[in-house]
């Protein structure tokens, strides 16, 4: 029987896993950072000024803030923290997310240039508003999702903004090469000078330290009073590594999400599960949940259901409308909101069907991929009305019936 649950993370994963243990279990959350959880994923609503932090806070959970883990004792079953107090535990749960990728950039030493930012906490959220004035001239690096939102509100506050992005095209993990085609164009719209296939050597500072460009790869410089490091996360794994826990890319889990230890537990995008850290906040909350049943099952010798991996779906919107008055400050960001869901694979494989509808007035883009009887993938982008049937056909993985013409299934129904 559980009787004393310590959570390492105070985010998504470890917040939600919190508030659904039951009240007969004990739980004990260390938050490194000194502020409430809240969801990250709407970060960029604050760096835009359309959102204060307190409104991005998730549901109250007693967490002790400020708290920063530094090593596991397994045999003892105690946590030390970094200001020297043990935490004891029954079971631990690693609920430790994801660090920033700094790339090795020319410029980049120990510590970064002033006006470099990474973009993954509120601090970071809050140093960057305090750069942000009318005209700055800012480089984003980095074209997924964290990217582009960065962005676009750093266009939104008057920023005039370089996104540069190494792939071919943005978001290349969501987006297939038309979806993202459509997407470029709504960012431009919004006043942000896009560059693709384009790699970034390294940065040039002043004699005080400040950046003052980001170099190319062909030594072409791009003026820049802040530059925005968007290169994507990498697992936060060294607590585990320290350890001695099993690690790859992740920390490695079962199917009760448990680590190579049967005591410690890992869920979010610390772990991975058969060969898979996904990365988004939509497993990282499955987990959470999972686990909640197992150990609130074990707390009253119950049965739980087990983890047998996660159909994400990403859904999110990517711009907001302006307040009137930002948007007569700055006439760009009168573009409207863009909708966007994925999910599975889009990208075809030879014999599969593909269906896809393009309305280039309205800025629409619907496509899914029918591999034999079943849906593996999609991206909408736009229009979500029929992405709800479309989830469910997806993520329940049933064969779609015969009597419904693919066409049907980018109807506002999805034709089931």
């Amino acid at each position: 029987m559980t009787s004393e649950i310590v959570v390492i993370g105070g985010g998504t994963a470890g917040a939600r896993l919190a508030r659904q243990l039951g009240a007969g279990v004990r739980v004990t959350v260390l938050g490194e950072e000194p502020h409430a959880p809240y969801n990250r994923v709407l970060l960029a609503e604050v760096l835009a000024g359309r959102y204060g932090p307190e409104v991005i806070a998730l549901p109250e959970v007693p967490v002790r803030r400020g708290v920063r883990a530094a090593s596991i004792d397994r045999e003892r079953r105690l946590v030390h923290c970094a200001d020297g107090t043990p935490v004891p535990y029954d079971r631990l749960v690693l609920a430790t997310g994801s660090n920033p990728v700094l790339p090795p950039l020319r410029g980049i030493g120990p510590g970064l240039p002033e006006g470099v930012h990474p973009f993954r906490t509120l601090d970071d959220c809050a140093a960057l508003s305090a750069a942000v004035v009318p005209g700055v001239r800012a480089v984003v690096v980095g074209g997924g999702l964290l990217g582009v939102s960065a962005a676009r509100a750093l266009a939104s506050r008057g920023a005039k903004v370089v996104l540069a992005q190494q792939g071919e095209h943005l978001m290349e993990r969501q987006l297939d090469v038309s979806a993202s085609a459509l997407l470029r164009t709504h960012v431009e719209a919004l006043g942000v000078e896009v560059h693709t296939e384009c790699r970034v050597r390294g940065l040039r500072t002043t004699p005080e330290g400040a950046v003052s460009a980001v170099v190319l790869a062909d030594g072409y410089p791009l003026d820049a009073e802040i530059v925005v490091l968007a290169c994507g996360v990498r697992p936060r794994v060294g607590l585990a590594v320290d350890a001695g826990l099993t690690v790859r890319r992740g920390i490695v889990v079962d199917d009760e999400l448990r680590t190579s230890d049967p005591y410690i537990h890992a869920i979010g995008d610390c772990a991975e599960h058969d060969g898979v850290v996904h990365g988004l906040a939509g497993p990282a909350l499955e987990q959470a949940d999972v686990l909640a049943s197992l150990l609130n099952a074990e707390a009253t010798d119950g049965t739980a259901p087990r983890y047998t991996g996660t159909r994400a779906l990403t859904r999110l919107t990517l711009t907001a409308p302006a307040p009137a008055a930002e948007s007569a400050r700055h006439p760009h960001t009168e573009a409207g909101p863009l909708d966007l869901a994925a999910f599975g694979d889009p990208t075809p494989r030879p014999g599969d069907d593909v269906v896809q509808l393009t309305d280039a007035t309205r800025g629409a883009y619907r496509k899914v991929v029918v591999r034999g009887d079943r849906l593996v993938g999609g991206v909408l982008l736009g229009d979500l009305a029929s992405v709800g049937a479309l989830a469910r056909a997806w993520e329940g993985d049933e064969a779609l019936p015969d009597s419904v013409p693919l066409l049907h299934l980018l109807t506002n129904d999805g034709g089931l």
